[in-house]
């Protein structure tokens, strides 16, 4: 049993500027207990713990689900693949593009209202016959930046 605090031999009485515990080991002690800090999906945390925020963006990013949110209720011409498929291994779709999440995209047919959910896995390509909402920086028909 220890009569006196621990010390690294390397550090003199009053020198010292760790902890003087044996399991203090030296180190920082977590604040947020234990728990690592929330970063945000695409921001880069600097080595002493710093989250560097990505700047603040007027568009979004060019992924073809934010493409097709931005020109929900238009009709288009869908082209999709199907691998290893013996009755076909391509298929077109024709309809009004109602929903778009990450992985498929929901198309209505407007004679009959049948609705038809596609995964993006299988899309190939997609057609429409009118202008298309394309927010990025310098692309024509891109709305103008908002202020904030």
């Amino acid at each position: 049993m220890f009569t006196q605090p621990y010390r690294p031999t390397a550090y003199p009485a009053g020198q010292a500027t760790y902890p003087t515990t044996p399991l203090g080991g030296g180190y920082p002690q977590p604040t947020t207990g234990g728990m690592p800090p929330q970063v945000p999906s695409g921001s880069t945390m600097m080595p002493g713990g710093t989250v560097m925020p990505l700047p603040a963006q007027a568009y979004e990013q060019s992924y073809i689900e934010n493409i097709f949110r931005l020109n929900l209720g238009k009709i288009g011409t869908f082209y999709m693949t199907y691998e290893n498929n013996s009755e076909w291994n391509a298929k077109v779709f024709k309809g009004v593009l109602e929903a778009a999440g990450r992985d498929h995209i929901i198309i209505s047919d407007p004679t009959t209202g049948v609705r038809t959910v596609m995964l993006m896995v299988n899309f190939d390509y997609a057609t429409f016959d009118e202008p298309l909402v394309y927010q990025y920086p310098g692309v024509i028909g891109s709305p103008p930046p908002t202020r904030r």
